[in-house]
Parts: structure tokens; sequence; C-alpha cells
């Protein structure tokens, strides 16, 4: 891959969006590589996700304005459509994704980390849909995630004036859940995602699932959806091993252990 690195640690992932000479600004080829990494998870080995950006200036600046200039309509369609297709395949990732912003989220950047079931920032990053002043409207699900995220409201407020927020604010309107120094961003990142790996990887996914797909319905169908997911748990080995370890240590703490919980 020229721009998505893909590493494998313990239990977990990181994705870097690695094209730093344009503050790993997306094109077609970024986006085709982004997609066959995300594709190409192994979710037996990987437990959870972080996406980050190369260097310290940027997670992603924005799509890519070179490329974009010269797009008819049916091209710009087709454009946002590679895009929303990449960014939805990680929203309904079994995986979760942590999004570590280290700088620039803007446009592509901010739809990009808002695909991203967690965000966390450094506190020089940088949030905001700026395409109004461009001449065009958010492509990458700007208009429908942040609404769902922070309120249509302030949505409509970042959407139509292109402003840019600090991360002071990114947090305090719920766009973000924490804001870290820079230096200790990665390492933030990287302890909450071997947190998460370290839990019960079916019952994370349906978790998942069960928040992503119940927001799109009523509350009456979303209890369905959990009321599923939550029975779909039962006979597995994570389930009756996490229950059996709950017992011992009720019964006696000396023969407590640490589950190993295995995907199955």
């Amino acid at each position: 891959m020229a721009f998505v690195e893909y590493e494998v640690k313990d239990k977990y992932a990181v994705i870097t969006i690695n094209r730093p000479e344009a503050l790993n600004a997306l094109n077609s080829a970024v986006l085709d590589e982004l997609d066959k990494v995300v594709s190409g998870i192994d979710t037996n080995e990987v437990r959870a996700v972080v996406l980050t950006g190369a260097g310290e200036k940027s997670f992603v600046a924005g799509a890519d304005i070179g490329e974009m200039s010269t797009l008819s309509k049916a091209e710009g369609e087709a454009f946002g459509k590679k895009g929303n297709d990449v960014f939805r395949k990680i929203e309904t990732s079994p995986v979760p994704f942590i999004a570590a912003v280290n700088g620039f989220a803007l446009g592509g950047g901010n739809e990009l980390a808002m695909s991203c079931d967690i965000r966390i920032c450094a506190d020089s990053a940088l949030f905001g849909q700026p395409e109004v002043g461009l001449g065009i409207t958010p492509g990458f699900g700007g208009t429908q995630r942040l609404a769902r995220l922070v309120s249509p409201g302030m949505a409509k407020q970042l959407i139509y004036t292109a402003r840019n927020i600090k991360a002071d604010e990114a947090l305090r309107i719920g766009l973000v859940n924490a804001v870290y120094p820079l230096s200790e961003l990665m390492a933030e990142a990287e302890k909450l995602a071997a947190i998460i790996a370290k839990n019960a990887p079916i019952a994370v996914r349906n978790c998942k699932k069960a928040v992503n797909d119940g927001l799109q319905v009523n509350i009456d169908e979303a209890l369905v959806i959990e009321e599923k997911l939550f029975g779909d748990c039962f006979e597995s080995y994570d389930q009756k091993e996490g229950m059996a370890n709950f017992l011992r240590k009720k019964d006696d703490p000396a023969k407590v252990k640490i589950v190993d919980f295995q995907n199955k």
C-alpha cells in the first residue's frame, strides 16, 4: 500500500493514512487502499482498530480538492459514493473503530472520523465541514452523521457557516469523547483499543450492531433488535466462560481466572 499502513498488535490493529505531504487528503487512490485494508481485517485476530493520520499536523485534511475540481456532476456523485461506501464499511464493520484525530479533520476528514465508533483527539485538532465555502455540500456523510452526533441545529450551523472548531468545542458539543496532548494521543487510543480487545468479542460486536441498527428505527423495534442480539450471545464459549468465572469469584475468589475470550 502506498498511502495506507496497517499494523496488527495484541488483538487490535492500527490503520494510518500516510500521505503527509498532502495533509493526508483523500483521493481515489487513498480511498481504494483504505477500502482494501478495511475489507481485509481478520476479525478472528483483530478485536478493535485505531485509525489515525501520519504526522503531527493532520488526521485527514479533507478530500483532494485538486482531484475534485474538474469533476462533472456524474463524476462528483460517483466520487461521493466511493467515499460513502468506504466509510459505511467502517461504520458497519463488526470491529469497533477508534479515530485518533491528531490534527486537521476537515471535510472528508471529519466525515471519516464520524464513521468510527469513538473519536478522541489531540488538543491541537481542528474540525469542520468547510464544503459550502468551496461551492459544494459535504459528500461523504457529513450532513447525516454530524446531525445525528451533535444535533441537527448544531450540525446545520457548522455546515452552513463552514466554520472550523477547536478540540475543546468539539468535546463540548459531543463530537469527540476526550482530548489529550498530542504526545499522549496514540498511547491513549491504543490503551482504549486494548481494553475493548480484552472483552468478549461476540458481545462487543453485538453491542455495536444493536446501537447502530437501533438508532435507525423506533424504540419498540430497537428493543427487538437488542433482544435478538442479547439472545445471540448465549451458548457461546465467551458467555459460558464469562458467567462461570463470575460465579467462581462469588463462591471462592481464589478460583477466579483471567478469561481468554475466544470469539466463539
